[in-house]
C-alpha cells in the first residue's frame, strides 16, 4: 500500500545582513497593508495572488504569515560551511529574490516534494519560513510484532511489545515539567504576572514538545528494529473520567495527542502502519483472563483469577490483544520455518489504519531547525 505524507518543517533565518532583514521587513509590512487595505505598497504579485486565494477573511487586528507559492519556493544544498540549506525569497523591486540562510538541522529536503511555503515574523523581528514537504511512502504489509501503547495520567506512555518481556514507561520528564509549570504559574497568578505566566507557557511547550518527539522516535526507532506495527488506544473519553481533581489536572495537561501524532507520522515517514484500536474498558478489565471483577488502586488486581500487574501494563496488554485479534481478523498470522508468528497486513476493515490519509496529523507536525 502506498500513501502521500505532507508535513511542515520550520526553519529559522540566519546570518540576514542589514539589507536583508530591511528587505523582509518591507516585503511583509507591505503584504500585510495589502491584505486589510487593499492597497499595493510594493508586493511581489504572486505574493499578492496566493494571499488572496490563502486568506478568504481578514481580521485587521492579526498578523498573516507571508505566503510563497510552490513554484517560487527554491531551496537548495550548498557546501557552504555556514548554513547547509539556503533559500530564495520573492521579494518585490529584486530580480530572482533574496538568498537566505536556513538554520542546520538533519532534514534532507531532497529526499522530498517541496510545496508551498510561509514565512513568519515573530513578535521579537525574528523570521522563519515554514516550508511544507510531501512524499509518497509504501506502507509495509507485513510484519513480526506488535507494539502496544497506553496512554495515561501517571505515564505519558506505557509500551508492551511480543518481542520483548519487559514494558517501557514513556513520560517521566514530561510528568516533571508539567509539574514545575503548574505551580510556577500558580504562585505567578497569585502574583498577578500575566505576561510572565505566558512567556513561561512557551517554554514549557518547547521543553515538552521536545520530550515527545523523542518518546515517538524511539517508539518508532523500535518498531523499524523489530518489523513492528504499532498499535495505540483510541483517545475518544480519556479526559471523561472523573477520577478526582488532581488525576482530572494530571489528564487534563497529559498531551495525548500530540504524542500519538509524532508516533503517527513519524511511522508512516518509513512506512510503518500505526492502528488505533477501541480503548474502552482497557483499564477495568483483566488481561489475563477477562474478567471485568476487578479493582485499580495504582496496582491492577483481578478478582477473579488473582493477577497482579502495574494498572497501565495491564491497559496496554490490552491493547495488545485487540490489536492482535484485528491483524487475525484483515490479514493472517502465519508461522514460519524457524516458529516466527508474522502478520501479513491486507485491507483493514473495521477498525483506523493510519497510512492512508496525508491529513491525519498535519495539524502539529512542525519539526524545529535547531
Amino acid at each position: 500500500m502506498e500513501t502521500e505524507i505532507t508535513k511542515t518543517i520550520r526553519c529559522k533565518l540566519v546570518g540576514l545582513t542589514r539589507r536583508k532583514l530591511e528587505l523582509l521587513n518591507r516585503e511583509y509590512d507591505n503584504f500585510q497593508h495589502f491584505l486589510k487595505m487593499g492597497e499595493d505598497r510594493g508586493v511581489y504579485s504572486a505574493t499578492k495572488q496566493q494571499g488572496k486565494r490563502t486568506y478568504r477573511k481578514i481580521d485587521p487586528n492579526e498578523e498573516y504569515p507571508l505566503v510563497i507559492r510552490k513554484d517560487l519556493m527554491d531551496i537548495r544544498r550548498t557546501n557552504n560551511k555556514f548554513a547547509k540549506y539556503w533559500a530564495r525569497i520573492p521579494v518585490h523591486g529584486v530580480r530572482g529574490g533574496i538568498k537566505v540562510a536556513l538554520a542546520h538541522q538533519p532534514f534532507n529536503f531532497e529526499e522530498w516534494e517541496i510545496c508551498g511555503s510561509k514565512l513568519i515574523r515573530t513578535k521579537n523581528g525574528e523570521f522563519y519560513l515554514h516550508v511544507v514537504v510531501k512524499k509518497k511512502v509504501k506502507i509495509k504489509s507485513e510484519y513480526s510484532s506488535i507494539i502496544a501503547i497506553d496512554m495515561g495520567a501517571r505515564w505519558a506512555g506505557v509500551s508492551v511489545a511480543l518481542h520483548r518481556s519487559k514494558p517501557k514507561f514513556y513520560g517521566k520528564r514530561v510528568r516533571e515539567v508539567r509539574g514545575k509549570y503548574f505551580w510556577l504559574r500558580r504562585k505567578l497568578g497569585m502574583e498577578k504576572k500575566l505576561k510572565a505566566i505566558k512567556k513561561i507557557g512557551h517554554k514549557e511547550r518547547r521543553i515538552v514538545n521536545d520530550e515527545l518527539h523523542k518518546i515517538a522516535k524511539d517508539i518508532v526507532d523500535e518498531a523499524e528494529r523489530n518489523n513492528a506495527i504499532i498499535a495505540v488506544g483510541s483517545l475518544n473519553g480519556v479526559r471523561n473520567n472523573n477520577k478526582g481533581r488532581k488525576v482530572n489536572r494530571k489528564v487534563s495537561t497529559m498531551p495525548f495527542y500530540r504524542l500519538k501524532e509524532y508516533v503517527k507520522y513519524k511511522a508512516l515517514e518509513r512506512g510503518i502502519a500505526v492502528i488505533e484500536v477501541p480503548e474502552f474498558n482497557t483499564s477495568k478489565q483483566c488481561s489475563r483472563c477477562g474478567s471485568m471483577n476487578t479493582k485499580r488502586r495504582g496496582v491492577f488486581i483481578c478478582k477473579d483469577c488473582g493477577y497482579q500487574i502495574n494498572a497501565d501494563v495491564n491497559g496496554a496488554k490490552n491493547i495488545m490483544k485487540r490489536a492482535m485479534g484485528y491483524m487475525l481478523t484483515v490479514g493472517a498470522a502465519v508461522t514460519q520455518p524457524d516458529g516466527e508468528r508474522r502478520f501479513v497486513l491486507h485491507t483493514p476493515q473495521p477498525l483506523k489504519l493510519h497510512g492512508g490519509s496525508p491529513d491525519s496529523g498535519r495539524r502539529s507536525l512542525d519539526e524545529e531547525a535547531a
